[in-house]
């Protein structure tokens, strides 16, 4: 029973030191970050975009009727 504890312990070890996973993590925080900024910032947008396209909509029923 010991001794698979020891191997785990080692196995624990060795994933700890090895660094070769950590760059997936930081891409995955920073495409993360990305898209918390771009969905935050669509409300804006949104909103600017709906008001054009009523300034517009206003425009051409104003010239129908």
């Amino acid at each position: 029973m010991q001794s698979a504890i020891f191997k785990c312990l080692k196995q624990l070890r060795l994933l700890w030191k090895q660094e070769h996973g950590q760059d997936l993590v930081e891409y995955a925080l920073v495409v993360a970050l990305i898209a918390f900024g771009a969905t935050a910032g669509m409300k804006g947008f949104a909103a600017g975009i709906n008001k054009a396209f009523g300034q517009v909509s206003t425009t051409l029923g104003s010239y129908v009727t």
